[in-house]
Formats: structure tokens, C-alpha cells, sequence
């Protein structure tokens, strides 16, 4: 599913190679990975049913929360001593960061309520499984985009087994949203139309955090 126009993607591509070419600047954007990594790990574990747990979202939980570990542990590579915690100067786009995940649960629960009526069930299940399908969508690209320019700048830093276990998500989330509702494909293509605006105003967020001159190349 298309979940980035044209000048997103360019955008995106643009401050990748500004942030890959500065270790500061790419400690920032690893802490910021890790931090939202772990803001969906703990977001899962708060809202699974205390009985009804499944084996996968387990899985999911626990993935993302050694996502968030993965990308912690790369910033090593980049200097020692760097982004300690996720204290604001040590991410990029500190707000848009932190509230990105909680907006699109937000706007997806009332959507999903408005437009859809559903019940109290029906709407946690299903703004879990189209919060995260939406999610894993935007990964898929986000983190392909990133490795092609870590590739591109020689770095040591690499993101090859996050983007295998993404896609085994986005593979899950799509089995789950087929037995969930008979209408998912349209549940999940709004929930992506929300995730994508949300997208937009945060690469702005970042980029306006990235060296200007190195957006002109």
C-alpha cells in the first residue's frame, strides 16, 4: 500500500544523507528510532488484555522492544558517550516524536468511532491492529530508505534485521485485520491516510532540525 508521495519520499532521502553525514546528528536520529520503538512496545503491553493475550502480540511487544534496544546499542558505533537517555536534546524533533504514536491512535480511534460506530471492544481491538498495520506500512519504507543511504555512506550502522522482522509484522497485521473486520482493506487504507500526514509534519519537524545547506544537494 502507497503511503508516501513522490515529495515525501525526496524529502526523506534528502535528510537521511544530511543526518548520515554527522555522527551527532545521527546519534539523534538512532535515539529517536529507539525511543519511538519503545513507545509502541510499552503502548502494547498497556493495552493487552490481561487474559486474552495471543502468542503474536507477545511477539510484537517483545520485537519492539528489542527494536528499541537494536537502535540504542548502534549509536555505539557512532562515539561513545552519546544520547544517554531520551531526554530531549538528545532527539530529533523531540515533540513530534514523542506524540507521533499517541496522535495516530488518537485520530484512528475517532475515526474508527465516528465513522464507523464501532463499540468499546471493537474499537481497542481494532485501532491496536490498524495503528499498527499503519505502522509497520511507513517501517517497511522508512527503514528501506535508511539503509539504502547507510549503505550509500559506508557507515557501520545498519538496520537489515529490523526491516526482515517489519515485514514478518506487516505480514501478521494484515492476517489479523482480514479476520477482524470484512472491510479492512478501507479501515486500513484511512488508517494510512492519517499515518501519512502525520509522516509529512514530522520529516518537516526534522528537517528543520538539519543543516540547510546539505538539503540543496
Amino acid at each position: 500500500m502507497k503511503t508516501m508521495n513522490e515529495q515525501s519520499v525526496k524529502l526523506f532521502e534528502q535528510v537521511m544523507q544530511s543526518v548520515t553525514a554527522d555522527h551527532l546528528l545521527h546519534a539523534r536520529w538512532l535515539n529517536t528510532l529507539s525511543m519511538m520503538e519503545n513507545t509502541g512496545a510499552r503502548k502494547i503491553a498497556r493495552n493487552e488484555h490481561p487474559v486474552h493475550t495471543t502468542l503474536t502480540i507477545l511477539k510484537h511487544a517483545a520485537e519492539e522492544a528489542r527494536h528499541a534496544y537494536y537502535l540504542k546499542k548502534q549509536i555505539g558505533k557512532l562515539g561513545t558517550g552519546l544520547c544517554a537517555d531520551y531526554s530531549r536534546e538528545f532527539l530529533l524533533a523531540p515533540m513530534s516524536s514523542y506524540l507521533y504514536l499517541h496522535r495516530l491512535d488518537a485520530e484512528v480511534c475517532r475515526m474508527l468511532k465516528k465513522q464507523w460506530q464501532f463499540s468499546a471492544e471493537q474499537l481497542r481491538q481494532g485501532a491496536y491492529l490498524l495503528v499498527t498495520y499503519a505502522i509497520e506500512v511507513r517501517a517497511d519504507v522508512l527503514y528501506g530508505i535508511y539503509q539504502k543511504q547507510l549503505d550509500k555512506a559506508g557507515s557501520k550502522v545498519n538496520v537489515k534485521s529490523i526491516i526482515l522482522e517489519e515485514d514478518g509484522h506487516l505480514e501478521e497485521m494484515t492476517s489479523m485485520l482480514q479476520e477482524f473486520h470484512e472491510q479492512w482493506e478501507v479501515l486500513a487504507a484511512d488508517a494510512c491516510l492519517i499515518e501519512e500526514q502525520l509522516f509529512q509534519n514530522w520529516v518537516e519537524d526534522i528537517k528543520g532540525e538539519v543543516p540547510l545547506p546539505a538539503l540543496t544537494a
